[in-house]
């Protein structure tokens, strides 16, 4: 099994690294036919190990639950450590241990449940993005190095599921980050995707920092990086010690999974290309907080401050991002906030006692999430604009797209027999039962509650709202410029090529039916109120679409839409705070350098060539003024001798 998760994790790294430098080997030459076979290289050079490793971690979940699961009926296994137990149960091994002086790195692998389950998430959405890509980014000249940052992705993603170490865990979780930078900013001569690019490295750095603390502070205090070591010392810990780690550890987890007070980089994220925001929300960066807080979970139980802290983050995040959505006219920003909810529930459902429905609804999500971004990249890909006031009625243009989307919005909104309707209630029940028993205060586990029905009711607004503006009513009329005499406008919507099809249409498969992995342990009258909430909110916008469908839904939030359609001005309260004050602080340093040290160093330049002007008066190449000069010193000498002898 290791040799195996070990392969899963290094096909795509070999496949980035040769990605990198060899799709245009042997000359390197460019454009025109160069480009287009390096583009054809690197797409084998992508999409083949990225499928092996798709395959082989489908075998390793397929081992581990026949293995594992046997007699126990589960399709998608509890994750290690579920319910707060001591140790970690899988398989591990350890390739090589290095010595630090103080507590050592051990480099090995893990496999169980969670990570077998995360993997085939991660390698199978990472497969599909690879293909889409093909006919996506087609005639873009930078393709080899963008599929190769994507195999590199990757690579990290899984090293980060697998890792039997959190200083190993680390590596990945950070080339995670350098990747998303250098894919956020694929089209960088656009400033915007530059600076959304630069916000994001800089937002989830600010979390990664305490991240490391955190690890630092287990692995001292359990005397190991070992995950294994660091949960079975749980109870050795004291609680300031496990409180002060998990506090840290959510500042990571935060920045990744893009919960609040970190979130702010995700939306601007959707200036990249719109696979990569499809990667990035359904299986890699976002889901690796998530992921980390399960792994650790019972370090976690042992911090009930720290729940508490993580149900109030999740149950603001969860409300106000789908707000947010509720009022974007960018389908994207539609989606990147949605995923800003749905993580919010996940944490929601850790913070409420219930690590194994989180992880099922991030399986879930990361299937049906993957769909809308690439039905999206679909749509925009015929429209030509992200905007939803440019698109309607592309139903009848769109028929797969139209019907896959479906079924995506239906997942979102926790529709039967849609994916989400399963996790979605596995998720309500947890935070329903923490109002009664489990690790919250009281007041945390109502407001999570609460924030969770009514958020359940925005999301199936905004998801009909974006289903009925981009596939229902008419496009709206927009000028074009006047043709070339003889010829006529010609607007030709239709839909992607084959290579983009065919990974929406195999997504659609998990996202209608993985839910029913779960359908024994559904809680009817949970999933009754839920279906209902839902319905309810999708009811509202439908009436209000219909009584003007060339009018945006969103005018129901009357006053409170520019709010919301600012995301409550946090970016801006951020600018204010933060931003302003480190520019202003920066022109200060600048003006400061700039005009005492430069300044002292230019002046006393000046100096030295001020006083060289002088002395070179006296060095003319004139004689006779040597002579006297010389004479004129000796007369000097011989009268300061006379006078004070």
């Amino acid at each position: 099994m290791i040799t195996i998760a070990a392969l899963v994790i290094l096909l795509p790294f070999v496949a980035a690294a040769v990605g990198l430098l060899g799709s245009r080997f042997p000359r390197g030459l460019r454009g025109g036919a160069a480009d287009a076979a390096a583009n054809r290289r690197a797409a084998w050079i992508a999409v083949v190990p990225t499928a092996i490793s798709a395959v082989l971690a489908i075998w390793l979940a397929y081992s581990n639950w026949a293995g594992m699961g046997e007699g126990r009926g589960e399709l998608l296994p509890v994750p290690a450590g579920s319910g707060g137990s001591a140790g970690v149960e899988g398989v591990t091994a350890t390739f090589d241990v290095i010595e630090t002086g103080a507590v050592s790195i051990s480099v090995g692998l893990l496999v169980d449940g969670l990570a077998a389950s995360i993997a085939v998430l991660a390698a199978v959405v990472a497969l599909a993005v690879q293909v889409y890509s093909i006919g996506y980014m087609r005639d873009d000249r930078r393709y080899p190095s963008y599929s190769a940052f994507i195999s590199l992705f990757t690579s990290a993603m899984l090293l980060v599921v697998y890792a039997a170490d959190l200083l190993v865990l680390y590596v990945g979780w950070e080339i995670m980050g350098l990747c998303s930078y250098l894919l956020i900013g694929h089209w960088w001569e656009d400033r915007a995707n530059s600076r959304a690019a630069i916000k994001a490295f800089l937002v989830t750095r600010i979390g990664d920092v305490g991240f490391l603390f955190g690890i630092f502070v287990l692995g001292t205090a359990a005397g190991s990086f070992r995950i294994a070591d660091v949960i079975a010392k749980v109870p050795e810990m004291s609680s300031g010690t496990i409180i002060a780690a998990t506090m840290l550890l959510l500042a990571g987890v935060a920045g990744k999974s893009a919960q609040a007070p970190l979130h702010v980089w995700l939306p601007d994220a959707m200036a990249g290309p719109t696979p990569i925001s499809a990667l990035i929300h359904a299986a890699t960066m976002v889901a690796a907080g998530i992921f980390i807080v399960a792994r650790l979970y019972p370090v976690f139980l042992g911090a009930r401050p720290t729940l508490d802290v993580l149900a109030v983050l999740a149950a603001l995040g969860m409300l106000g991002a789908a707000l947010a959505a509720l009022a974007q006219d960018d389908l994207k920003r539609v989606l990147a906030y949605s995923t800003i909810s749905q993580l919010a529930y996940m944490a929601g459902a850790l913070a409420a006692g219930s690590d194994s429905a989180a992880i099922f609804h991030l399986i879930t999500h990361g299937a049906f999430k993957a769909l809308l971004f690439l039905c999206a990249g679909a749509v925009i890909h015929a429209v030509g604009s992200n905007l939803m006031s440019a698109m309607g009625g592309l139903r009848r243009e769109l028929p797969i797209t139209f019907v896959t989307m479906t079924i995506g919005f239906a997942a979102l909104m926790g529709l039967p027999p849609a994916s989400g309707f399963f996790s979605k209630d596995e998720v309500l029940v947890a935070m329903e039962q923490a109002l009664s028993s489990g690790p919250l205060t009281d007041a945390a586990a109502l407001l999570l509650y609460g924030c969770a029905l009514v958020t359940v009711a925005v999301t199936g607004a905004y998801a009909t709202r974006a289903w009925l503006r981009t596939f229902f009513g008419e496009r709206p009329i927009i000028a074009l410029p006047e043709p070339a005499p003889g010829t006529a406008h010609v607007i030709d919507i239709h839909e992607a090529p084959a290579t983009m099809r065919w990974p929406i249409m195999i997504l659609s498969v998990p996202a209608l039916l993985l839910g029913f992995a779960g359908i024994a342990d559904v809680h009817w009258g949970a999933a009754v109120l839920s279906v209902v909430m839902a319905l309810l909110g999708a009811g509202v916008v439908y009436v209000v679409w219909r009584s003007d469908p060339l009018s945006d839904p969103a005018r129901m939030l009357g006053p409170f839409r520019v709010p919301c359609e600012q995301a409550f001005y946090v970016d801006s309260v951020y600018n204010a705070l933060f931003v302003r004050p480190v520019l202003d602080l920066a022109r200060l340093v600048v003006r400061t350098d700039d005009h005492l040290v430069d300044g002292a160093v230019r002046g006393s330049g000046r100096a030295t060539m001020g006083l060289s002007r002088l002395v070179r008066l006296a060095q003319n190449g004139n004689v006779q003024l040597y002579i006297t000069g010389l004479l004129s010193g000796v007369l000097l000498l011989v009268a300061w001798a006379v006078i004070f002898r």
